[in-house]
């Protein structure tokens, strides 16, 4: 992943760089020292990640938030800063995480973990070239690269380290996690278990088995779905909110 960091302090941009680079899986892609070349390196660059001070000569970094924040795609955003009184701003402009100087190894690698899980789905759509086409997911395989229709996904079940989607056109196992799926599409898929997500378009009833257990019943479809107690009540709310009568 590709980090911008921006800071009018060299020092302070050095450290940052260090603290990244001892960090596998991500790479210092450019620097700037005050909100009018941290809007400029961003335009140029794309990065992943900002790294972002707040006080800042000219525009300040709060300042350039809000106008990235405007953005179709910005950067996940990260404030690294002296000062802890800007928290509450700063998670109005969507910061991923606000982390105080010094800025701690942990405390970094910890936010940077942060931004992964929470928008990996999205940094591979737009890898593949896919960002305009939200309804569809691009799955990486040893076939190579795979795009879903999202209405199509039957539900995605994990088994250990990977989860198999069911979908209209077959089966396809990903390394996405059910929680990264979820985040990224609440309005097309629906927790029902802890190990299963259902594609809310086949959602069709919810049937009480004899023994007591919850399923979902899928629309032209023979697989009944088993939903823990966890989870039904939301299940009972959704088919509330959207079944007819």
């Amino acid at each position: 992943m590709n980090i911008l960091i921006a800071d009018d302090e060299p020092l302070a941009r050095e450290r940052l760089r260090r603290l990244v680079s001892s960090l596998p899986g991500y790479h210092v892609c450019g620097e700037a020292a005050d909100g009018d070349s941290t809007l400029q390196k961003v335009a140029e660059l794309e990065p992943d990640i900002l790294l972002l001070d707040i006080r800042m000569p000219g525009m300040d970094g709060m300042e350039a938030a809000a106008r990235l924040s405007s953005l179709d795609n910005p950067p996940a955003l990260v404030f690294c800063t002296a000062y802890d009184h800007y928290a509450i701003q700063a998670f109005d402009v969507r910061a991923t995480a606000y982390l105080l100087k010094p800025v701690r190894k942990e405390a970094l690698a910890e936010a940077l973990d942060r931004v992964g899980r929470v928008n990996r789905v999205q940094r591979q759509q737009l890898a593949e070239g896919n960002s305009h086409k939200r309804d569809q997911l691009a799955v990486r395989t040893h076939r190579g690269t795979e795009l879903i229709d999202l209405g199509d996904i039957l539900y995605c079940e994990a088994d250990q380290k990977y989860v198999t989607i069911h979908h209209r056109g077959g089966e396809t196992i990903s390394d996405y996690t059910l929680k990264e799926l979820e985040a990224s599409y609440p309005d097309q898929l629906l927790r029902i278990h802890r190990n299963t997500l259902v594609g809310v378009r086949f959602i069709k009833a919810l049937e009480r088995t004899g023994e007591n257990q919850n399923r979902i019943i899928l629309r032209d479809r023979p697989e009944r779905l088993p939903v823990s107690r966890r989870h039904a009540a939301d299940v009972r709310q959704w088919l509330q909110e959207h079944q007819p009568g």
